[in-house]
């Protein structure tokens, strides 16, 4: 059974180490020297190094960690084509999911997804590729999972994100009790408590209409509410 280590790198960035008995993969690795030191104290041999996407707050440590080990970096187009990376016999799955950025992916493991910045706990990331259909699309993905599934994202913005969630729906009692739950030494959540919360998955919810609708927003379709609701400040 693979297990999970997550490393906060500065303010906000969150690093992955997903490891085995023997082997280990680094995702987003910009906090190079602590998962190092970890891979040094496991005598965890690291064989990959990858990315969510190339944004450089996230790929800033793959030079130090290939310098520091015998792993082999896998870029976007591998991650693609393979489908799927494989630690001692166990797969982890790549879903695609364009939006924040063209070559954005996540990973899904052991019902654990690290959504990089596609989603947030509490949000989802930016659309810099300028496809907000596209991101739907993407999100659509991340929904369809188990709902008991694990969340863990690129940057922590729980606090803000919870903020901006309470603006749009002051009655959502479930914004109190996911900040209770949130622990910023290990951020993460559930997908149930996602569509709890997270606006941006609850597109559907008669309050989140009603706030288009007071906003004057297309509204009809499933599709028209998504990309309504990505322009509200």
């Amino acid at each position: 059974m693979l297990s999970l280590k997550q490393i906060r790198h500065n303010t906000d960035n969150l690093s992955y180490l997903i490891y085995g008995v023997r082997d280990a993969i680094a995702i987003d690795g910009v906090a190079s020297n602590e998962i190092l030191k970890f891979i040094k104290r496991g005598k965890l041999n690291l064989l990959f190094v990858t990315n969510t996407h190339g944004h450089p707050d996230h790929t800033s440590g793959n030079r130090a960690l290939l310098k520091g080990s015998n792993a082999r970096c896998i870029g976007y187009e591998e991650l693609v084509n393979c489908g799927a990376i494989k630690i001692e016999g166990q797969e982890i799955k790549v879903i695609t999911t364009p939006g924040h950025t063209d070559d954005s992916v996540c990973f899904y493991f052991n019902n654990i997804l690290l959504a990089g910045d596609t989603f947030f706990n509490g949000t989802v990331g930016n659309c810099f590729s300028g496809s907000l259909e596209n991101f739907y699309h993407s999100i659509k993905k991340i929904m369809a999972l188990p709902q008991d599934t694990l969340i863990y994202a690129g940057h922590d913005y729980i606090q803000d994100a919870l903020h901006f969630a309470k603006k749009l729906e002051p009655d959502n009692e479930d914004s109190e009790i996911y900040l209770l739950n949130y622990n910023p030494a290990h951020p993460v959540s559930t997908l149930t408590s996602e569509f709890k919360v997270n606006p941006y998955l609850r597109f559907n919810e008669r309050s989140i209409v009603e706030l288009l609708k007071n906003h004057d927003l297309p509204r009809d379709t499933e599709l028209q509410r998504w990309l309504s609701l990505m322009t509200i400040e």
